[in-house]
């Protein structure tokens, strides 16, 4: 298949270019900066502009990967106005951008951090999500956008699939995690601080997991759905910071501080509709995960 991926350059991105590759489709990446790999086709795109984002998606795609965002919900926080433009006109400049030029798929980046909505502990991708609860400006752009998208196929046939991603982790992370930010203190001698108890829990996905479920998405079974691309178990961010103390050997001190507006305190998040739709299901266990991305901070960071 001929695919683009928007953000191909980043972090989640650049893995799933490799799996792209790796399963023999031919892939271009749209991103500001160039992509890991000279084998691939690379352009540039800005997704806040319409026509840019029209004459960029020109070239017979059979399918456009959305992973470009406002993703650190820090940022977000501080740029509520940067956050709805890339978030949420992006995403709409890059639909329109897909039924004009009769691209047949358009995947989505979005997150499990929307279940933040739900009234529900225990979630799937059939939960409601209620609009008058609070939330993280992040949560709402992502609602946003699939609600767009959702929008989109029903006015104008555009046949989507919607991935809410786990909390990802891994070789060439961003700064902005909670793994690669307790792996950087540590390694300094500095303190982990937690915001809160540090009982607030995610199931962290190794992003190669991820990208393999993005790959599976492809699949005719995903059309036109919503599915949950969430790790194998539930980890608090008190067991982040454990697990960081016990790949470390000198001493490791862990401290804790008042909670962070608005964040994502967590949901147990079901991630059966991967395993029984697309045949997905990841595989890499936090502990191992983590050391993993350790060994690739001492060799590129460090």
């Amino acid at each position: 298949m001929n695919i683009g991926v928007i953000g191909g350059s980043g972090f989640i991105g650049s893995h799933v270019v490799d799996k792209l590759v790796e399963s023999g489709h031919k892939v271009t990446v749209f991103d500001i900066t160039a992509p890991h790999r000279n084998d691939v086709l690379h352009k540039k795109i800005d997704i806040t502009n319409l026509e840019s984002t029209l004459q960029a998606l020109e070239g017979n795609y059979d399918a456009i990967y959305l992973l470009a965002a406002m993703a650190d919900v820090n940022d977000c926080y501080k740029n509520p106005i940067s956050t709805v433009e890339v978030n949420v006109l992006g995403v709409a400049n890059v639909l329109e951008s897909c039924v004009k030029n009769d691209i047949n798929r358009f995947i989505f980046a979005s997150t499990v951090w929307v279940y933040g909505l739900s009234d529900e502990t225990n979630v799937d991708e059939k939960s409601s999500l209620n609009i008058t609860n609070r939330e993280h400006i992040y949560t709402a752009s992502k609602v946003s956008g699939e609600t767009l998208i959702q929008s989109y196929q029903e006015l104008y046939n555009q046949d989507f699939t919607i991935l809410r991603y786990g909390i990802p982790y891994g070789p060439r992370a961003r700064g902005g995690t909670v793994l690669p930010i307790f792996i950087r203190l540590a390694s300094q001698g500095k303190p982990l601080t937690i915001q809160g108890d540090g009982l607030a829990h995610r199931k962290f996905i190794y992003v190669e997991d991820l990208a393999e479920g993005n790959v599976a998405a492809l699949s005719d079974n995903a059309r036109n759905q919503v599915i949950n691309l969430e790790g194998p178990r539930n980890i608090t961010v008190k067991e982040v910071a454990e697990t960081v103390k016990e790949i470390f050997e000198d001493p490791v001190e862990i401290v804790y501080v008042d909670a962070r507006p608005g964040d994502y305190a967590g949901k147990v998040v079901s991630n059966l509709k991967g395993k029984n739709d697309i045949s997905w299901v990841p595989k890499t266990d936090f502990a191992e995960g983590a050391r993993l991305y350790y060994n690739w901070f001492k060799k590129n960071l460090k």
